[in-house]
């Protein structure tokens, strides 16, 4: 067992997935920063306690996590999140709420309920199942949307706009995972609508976001980029604009230019950086800066570059699996089983390959359009002439059942 901590054996994995010898390493640190650093020597002991476990990097982590294209709280998470609301906060539950919305007025306490309400729905996307999301988000919707007929002040006016234009970009994130595109559309377009009314940025960038996602799935690249920028240009200073420049990154991939890949991951670590650690991970748009390799495994997958996607496929995988071996984060660990089943499928293994494919598959909650057209890349890699392989043949099959179902309508979720 190697007992030293995650971040030691990830520094150590980082600098040999680069082929680096240590030398090399404190090269490349010293190179990445804009201050004076002690000398070699000193450094190179550094490196090694470092790598050792011996000694936490503290001042040095933002440095060792730039010179490794990622962010600091993905390679050395906070040992403690809040992922909780201010106890204080004025909880009033759902009949208190609708029984509120019916009175002429509303009062700002009945406000902060649904805005404690919308935040719940948004934390429940990964776990809560996705028909009975679908039907609350599309409930809680309508009473908002009949909420803006009351006499409402101009601040709470705008605010019940926004709330309804997060539940909107909530409702049609399911829509699209369930297959439903058209409605998905309509559902973006609205909430974009009322981002604009709203004059909210945030709701205006992530309708942004699910336009990229959605041309993403559908291999229209160019578009993803498109609408990246479109988001960019509303995004300034929120953690909305890290997922736009993934976004453009995993479409520069495909692509095939490399340059524009490392251009758009490093403005996408440079605005995660600068981000402070949110203090309620579990909502469904905040950005995660565990979130961060998840985008440069795909990335690096799609660019050939097996040694490093193996690294963030690995960390992936340890960093949203519990200690009693709970899957915390499954699409994301799906995905991470895919591209180690295509880098298996590259370096000739077919059944370890068609054995991360099945697992994958096997994911409760999941995005089927992105799950297709990562699942599609591992067939790829499999080729064509071991298609007539029986683990092959069963995992084909039960690609092409997932499929089916998409098109019949199954409900999933996406992370």
């Amino acid at each position: 067992m190697d007992d030293r901590p995650a971040w030691a054996r990830r520094i150590r994995n980082e600098r040999l997935a680069r082929g680096w010898t240590q030398d090399d390493a404190v090269h490349a640190l010293a190179a990445n920063s804009a201050e004076q650093l002690p000398d070699f020597p000193s450094l190179k002991r550094s490196w090694q306690r470092w790598e050792a476990g011996e000694v936490h990097p503290d001042h040095y982590a933002p440095l060792i996590a730039k010179t490794f294209g990622t962010v600091t709280h993905a390679m050395f998470p906070l040992s403690a999140r809040d992922h909780g609301r201010d106890a204080s906060a004025a909880e009033l539950d759902t009949l208190e709420i609708v029984t509120r919305l019916r009175a002429s007025t509303v009062d700002d306490a009945t406000i902060d309920g649904l805005h404690i309400t919308v935040d719940q729905l948004c934390c429940d996307y990964p776990h809560l199942a996705a028909g009975q999301l679908l039907v609350e988000g599309r409930r809680w919707l309508a009473r908002l949307t009949t909420l803006l007929d009351h006499r409402l002040t101009l601040a709470q006016h705008r605010d019940v706009l926004s709330l309804a234009g997060w539940l909107a970009l909530l409702v049609g994130c399911v829509e699209a995972d369930n297959g439903d595109e058209r409605a998905a559309e309509a559902t973006r377009q609205a909430a974009l609508s009322m981002g604009l009314e709203s004059d909210n940025s945030g709701v205006q960038a992530w309708a942004h976001e699910m336009a990229a996602w959605f041309a993403l799935t559908r291999g229209d690249y160019r578009s993803v980029i498109a609408a990246s920028d479109r988001g960019l240009a509303v995004a300034d200073g929120l953690g909305v604009a890290v997922q736009l420049h993934a976004q453009k990154a995993k479409a520069w991939a495909r692509i095939g230019d490399r340059r524009q890949v490392e251009v758009a991951l490093d403005q996408g670590r440079k605005a995660l950086e600068s981000l402070p650690v949110p203090e309620n991970l579990d909502n469904h748009f905040t950005i995660d800066p565990l979130k961060y390799d998840f985008y440069s495994m795909d990335a690096y997958r799609i660019l050939g570059e097996n040694e490093r996607a193996e690294v963030y496929a690995s960390e992936v995988i340890r960093a949203h699996m519990s200690a009693d071996g709970e899957e915390l984060a499954p699409m994301r660990i799906s995905e991470a089983r895919l591209t180690l089943g295509v880098i298996a499928a590259r370096r000739g293994d077919v059944e370890q390959a068609v054995s991360f494919g099945h697992q994958s598959l096997k994911a409760q909650r999941r995005s089927v359009p992105h799950l297709i057209m990562s699942s599609k890349e591992l067939v790829r890699a499999v080729g064509s002439e071991h298609a007539d392989h029986p683990l092959v043949r069963a995992y084909l099959d039960e690609l092409r059942d997932l499929t089916s179902k998409r098109g019949r309508g199954q409900l999933v979720s996406r992370q």
